[in-house]
């Protein structure tokens, strides 16, 4: 991927906004369990940086998928990893299929305040029963005249007490054709009557970023809600996957230097035995391997990004990606917290507070068991899906 003084701009603008207006209020946000979205975002909407590669006439900048991926690579400086995960669901995980499959309506009503930044979006797709097996989810959405009623149970909802709205995939029907052929997505608003949202959950890491449970129970929504077609919405949430993992992938590759970076100056000023630490072979042999690996996670990234804007499918290299940033970020958090000694353990250490952060992303936007359950299928290792 060639990176030109625009892509650059991009970057540098997203940092500039992230040393501003993140990084130094981070660590209260982080003992509250709570950020700020609706301010934030509607100071990132002002940037133009919610709508990077979303079409112009929805109120983005139109650019291409390699701009978000500098947008993403560049949230990766918070010095939490909450926030990056919160903007990223209103980036690349609830509103894409919007983008690509939405009516005029829903975009006028919902994608456009988004990119704006006044409104707060949600992706509700796993449920207690049904995280990284996406085809297993057990909401439904029933007709009766021109609304949809669902009822169900949405867990793990980042935004989830602050979101002014939710792409919600569920159940629409029966198929013949099986459990992949009966779900749709539909754009639920968070003040309907029927949903309870009031349990914020309580996560080991990434605790700036409000995680909800979020109930429906008999809650009305118009059937112009849905985006696309009915019974499309597993496809368009797989196609939307895709940029949800890539996201994902670029936005910890810059916390993942910091960890390094961090601990080389640490261990080059901590002595044992009358010497620095950084001095013993295995240590900076042992970091240099790990920032070798993060240089490889970056490259797939970038590979990946190639491919889509080639306009090739990208879900084997998508998920490889993905496998590979977050088993690195696990490495590498691991790894450099040891060398920084009983120092490292200490909840207030900025590689504890990584190695909490990150360690996520080997769950969630899909585990890395599924992840290499894709990779096997792509790569003809493994039998096709069950219906």
């Amino acid at each position: 991927m060639q990176i030109t003084h625009e892509h650059r701009q991009i970057y540098d603008t997203t940092k500039n906004f992230v040393d501003k207006e993140i990084n130094p209020h981070a660590a209260a946000w982080e003992q509250s369990g709570l950020w700020p979205a609706k301010e934030i975002f509607r100071k990132m909407g002002a940037l133009g940086l919610l709508g990077i590669n979303k079409p112009e006439s929805v109120g983005g900048l139109g650019l291409d998928y390699s701009f978000q991926v500098m947008f993403a690579e560049a949230l990766g400086h918070c010095k939490v990893g909450g926030v990056p995960m919160a903007i990223g669901v209103q980036t690349d995980m609830a509103t894409p299929a919007l983008a690509r499959f939405g009516s005029d309506y829903l975009k006028d009503t919902y994608l456009k305040p988004a990119i704006k930044g006044e409104m707060v979006a949600c992706i509700a797709v796993s449920e207690p029963g049904a995280g990284s097996d996406v085809a297993g989810i057990k909401t439904t959405a029933r007709r009766d005249g021109g609304d949809y009623v669902i009822s169900g149970q949405k867990m793990w909802i980042t935004n989830g007490t602050q979101g002014d709205w939710a792409c919600l995939l569920c159940n629409t029907g029966e198929s013949a054709e099986g459990r992949y052929s009966n779900k749709s997505l539909i754009v639920v608003p968070l003040d309907a009557k029927g949903i309870d949202r009031k349990t914020k959950l309580d996560k080991l890491g990434q605790r700036s970023s409000d995680t909800a449970i979020i109930f429906f129970d008999e809650v009305r929504v118009p059937v112009r809600h849905l985006i696309g077609e009915e019974g499309k919405g597993f496809a368009y949430q797989m196609q939307q996957f895709q940029e949800e993992r890539l996201f994902l992938s670029a936005s910890i590759l810059a916390s993942m230097d910091t960890c390094i970076d961090e601990t080389v100056r640490y261990t080059g000023q901590r002595t044992a035995f009358g010497a620095p630490v950084l001095h013993n072979q295995y240590v900076h042999f042992r970091l240099a391997e790990l920032k070798t690996e993060i240089e490889a996670a970056r490259a797939l990234v970038y590979r990946a990004t190639e491919e889509m804007l080639a306009g090739r499918d990208v879900t084997l290299l998508a998920s490889m990606a993905k496998l590979k940033a977050a088993r690195v970020a696990r490495e590498v958090t691991d790894g450099c917290l040891q060398y920084w000694g009983g120092q490292g353990y200490m909840w207030e250490n900025p590689i504890a507070q990584y190695y909490r952060d990150l360690r996520l992303h080997s769950i969630g936007g899909g585990a890395d068991e599924v992840m290499m359950g894709i990779i096997a299928k792509n790569l003809g290792m493994a039998p096709g899906k069950q219906k």
